[in-house]
């Protein structure tokens, strides 16, 4: 798959989700056969203000790219900017988020809110692709209510404006990530637009990725909360894809394996106690569906230490 000038390995994309997908997940879900990872969003007003809580989402590692850096906002002059001023960096597309549910983005007329203003997304396009070289991107929604649906419109805005490709969640911002993905609005932005269309919604094994593929005709598939605890299923979607077969699913020494060395690798770059903590809710995703999970959830957020979590996960 291409995105204008960035070549990916395969067409499975990393969605980009707030308090997951910081540089540790990211890496492993890149060496579980991620096509291209995306950054936590971040906000462009943020990067104006020299915020330092923003440098760390800014941080990417060679061993990830191509990687796709996810800018919020909603002032066209300020995206661009800072586009511009982070272009050097080692990035390779960069986003800008139109989906965001949440109310205190939602509510600031930023994310999912600027499908409401066709306009004022044009402008933010047209702006951030004149500001740099690298190619820009966007993701979208169905629309942001069931009476707004408008997701045909934005991509022919899109593209129009320069965008090189778009990603499309099938909810609306009202659904935020509840009842089923409409997967029928993202075969309609495919048969609207040339540049390529992502589909994201409901991914969550290698099978519903094909019929992703064969339903919309989109050009590549984005999986966000499925992953979560999961990153085997960058593997298991990508051999399915080129064989028919599912791999194995992970055995639980091989997941244990994994969430410690998350927890190492989380540690190491965030410190030993941001690092653990953030590890609660990684090692519950992890531990979803195996016998004693409920009570494991109930003790790990006792944990503040790596070998009180090395000793937990022993049993």
């Amino acid at each position: 798959m291409r995105i204008g000038t960035v070549e990916l390995d395969n067409n499975i994309i990393l969605a980009p989700m707030a308090g997951v997908t910081d540089l540790p997940f990211r890496l492993l879900c890149k060496e579980q056969g991620a096509g291209m990872v995306c950054t936590e969003m971040v906000s462009a007003k943020a990067i104006s203000f020299h915020n330092k809580n923003t440098e760390a989402l800014l941080e990417t590692s060679p061993e990830e790219r191509p990687v796709s850096l996810q800018l919020f906002g909603s002032d066209p002059d300020i995206i661009s900017e800072m586009a511009a001023y982070i272009e050097e960096r080692p990035f390779d597309i960069l986003d800008i988020n139109m989906g965001c549910p949440v109310p205190k983005v939602a509510g600031n007329g930023e994310g999912s809110a600027l499908m409401r203003n066709p306009e004022l997304v044009g402008e933010i396009i047209r702006k951030t692709v004149r500001a740099i070289k690298k190619p820009v991107t966007v993701k979208i929604r169905k629309g942001f209510t069931e009476k707004e649906v408008n997701a045909v419109e934005i991509a022919k805005i899109a593209e129009a404006s320069g965008a090189s490709a778009i990603a499309v969640h099938g909810r609306t911002r009202e659904q935020y990530y509840s009842g089923q993905a409409d997967w029928d609005i993202i075969r309609q932005v495919k048969e609207a637009v040339k540049i390529p269309v992502i589909g994201n919604g409901d991914i969550d094994t290698p099978q519903k990725a094909r019929q992703m593929l064969e339903q919309t005709g989109c050009d590549g598939i984005m999986v966000g909360r499925a992953v979560r605890g999961n990153p085997w299923l960058f593997d298991q979607i990508r051999e399915y894809l080129e064989t028919g077969r599912i791999p194995e699913r992970p055995s639980k020494e091989e997941v244990r394996a994994m969430m410690l060395r998350h927890a190492r690798m989380q540690i190491g770059y965030k410190g030993d106690y941001i690092g653990i903590r953030e590890m609660r809710k990684h090692i519950s995703w992890y531990t979803a569906g195996y016998p004693g999970s409920a009570k494991l959830r109930g003790e790990i957020n006792m944990v503040d230490s790596y070998a009180q979590l090395e000793q937990l996960l022993e049993g």
